[in-house]
């Protein structure tokens, strides 16, 4: 899926750089959201292997018990990056701006990216370098809750419903020849949505689409 102009605006269009200047050491989902994930990555990522963790931070939330070959970061803010334990390398990179990431072809097994796709402006060519450097067979975990910076979100995202924004990201897989279907993994709040976007009563939705390179 091609986004139309309008669906990539942000309704802050200053440079992403100046918003994420200021290091954040905080996570922006609850425990039990992160509990999932962490959950998720060990059942999906094997040892050994190498990981790129797509628009990470200070934490990657990867299974302790589990080593990898390598784990490399990309970021927007270096001081976040250089707390993560778990990485072996990382690179700042604004990918509204460049999203060719500066990475061999084949290179890893998994690509992950927790709680940022939503503000992805060209998420075509993301999605493209994303399988440019994924092994065959390598898989990609696009995970996601409902809260976002609002103002830094596309209009696409921002614009949409939970389900909505689960068939966009399957879309952005799905305009990639050489990925197989996405899977879904979804687990809705019983939260009312409104006290989750205030953050009162935990219980934030759990979503994820995972897609395979052929």
């Amino acid at each position: 899926m091609l986004l139309r102009p309008e669906q990539r605006i942000k309704l802050d269009d200053t440079d992403d750089t100046l918003f994420y200047s200021s290091p954040r050491f905080v996570t922006h989902v609850d425990a039990g959201f992160l509990d999932q994930l962490t959950q998720l990555y060990r059942e999906r990522l094997k040892p050994n292997t190498r990981i790129l963790d797509m628009m990470s931070s200070h934490v990657s939330h990867l299974p302790e018990e589990i080593e990898f070959a390598h784990v490399e970061a990309h970021g927007m803010n270096e001081k976040e990056l250089s707390r993560n334990p778990r990485l072996n390398h990382y690179f700042v990179q604004n990918l509204n701006k460049n999203p060719q990431l500066p990475l061999p072809d084949q290179d890893f097994d998994a690509v992950l990216n927790c709680v940022s796709v939503q503000y992805l402006q060209y998420p075509d060519a993301v999605f493209s370098e994303i399988h440019r450097i994924l092994k065959p067979r390598g898989i990609a975990i696009i995970s996601f809750s409902n809260r976002m910076f609002f103002q830094k979100a596309i209009a696409a995202w921002r614009d949409g419903t939970e389900a909505s924004r689960v068939e966009l990201v399957k879309s952005y897989f799905q305009s990639v020849p050489g990925f197989g279907s996405p899977e879904v993994i979804a687990r809705a709040s019983s939260v009312p949505s409104f006290l989750q976007m205030l953050g009162v009563g935990g219980g934030d939705p759990f979503y994820a689409v995972i897609a395979q390179r052929l």
